[in-house]
């Protein structure tokens, strides 16, 4: 079933009149919407859960974290602003403090103090933003990986408000459009993945799109190991492997959300 963002606001106001009947409408349109999105190919890569572990001993110099973001943000046509108050992220870095809060101390390691966290959509078992999003533009795979469809997404930015993680970004200005100097915000556009609008939300999906060719996410491949991905309920996977043997941490862990994305710090 395919239904338009402008067809669901027309249901969504209507059966806002009717009030919780109104929202069981939604529901199983949008159940049969979100049954569509994935069918993978016979080359896919697939897996029960995906999980991702980011291995900070691994990553040594400011090129080391230019590449995996600029890996990222080229085939996905993230815009570049210019300025950090319309900053658009899929994955960026932040320090331990911000990364991993209430964890730090005074007497840490002052080089884990220092070192820039690299940071992506924790693609979590227990997502709030799929709790709260109206439209189910977010939505959580089987797999595990939580999507972002900007064709369904109204705007409303009530999965930024309960994403703990920061993980979503707001297109405050059009992403197609230029600066003042004529400059394209998205400077080399990749013809194979849409490009998005104004007043939509969008974060890091995995590279479901890559998974679906057989290709392991951009990320990862830029990453000569600092970022290893498989999946999470294949004992004999190297994401099994290397969780169990090294000491992991995942972020705001107090919270419940169960991140996917794990952490070696040294």
């Amino acid at each position: 079933m395919s239904i338009s963002r402008r067809e669901f606001l027309k249901i969504a106001g209507a059966s806002a009149i009717f009030g919780l009947g109104g929202m069981a409408i939604i529901n199983e349109i949008t159940d049969d919407i979100e049954a569509s999105q994935f069918s993978p190919g016979p080359d896919a890569l697939i897996a029960k859960r995906w999980a991702m572990v980011v291995d900070m001993r691994k990553f040594k110099t400011e090129e080391d974290y230019r590449k995996i973001i600029e890996a990222c943000h080229s085939i996905h046509n993230v815009p570049d602003f210019g300025n950090p108050k319309d900053e658009i992220k899929w994955i960026w870095t932040d320090t331990f403090e911000h990364a991993f809060p209430g964890q730090e101390h005074e007497y840490m390691e002052e080089k884990l103090k220092r070192m820039p966290f690299v940071l992506l959509c924790n693609h979590c078992d227990n997502p709030p933003c799929v709790r709260v999003c109206p439209t189910k533009a977010t939505f959580k795979r089987k797999d595990g990986i939580v999507m972002m469809d900007q064709h369904r997404c109204i705007g409303c930015r009530f999965c930024m408000a309960a994403c703990p993680f920061g993980a979503r970004s707001f297109n405050w200005r059009d992403p197609r459009g230029k600066d003042d100097k004529g400059r394209p915000f998205i400077k080399e556009e990749n013809k194979e993945y849409p490009t998005r609008t104004k007043g939509v939300v969008e974060k890091c999906t995995l590279c479901f799109e890559r998974l679906a060719k057989g290709l392991k996410p951009a990320c990862v491949e830029a990453s000569n190991g600092a970022l290893i991905f498989g999946d999470l309920k294949e004992p004999n996977s190297e994401v099994r492997k290397v969780l169990s043997t090294n000491y992991t941490i995942r972020r705001k862990a107090e919270l419940g959300t169960m991140p996917s994305v794990f952490y070696i710090i040294g």
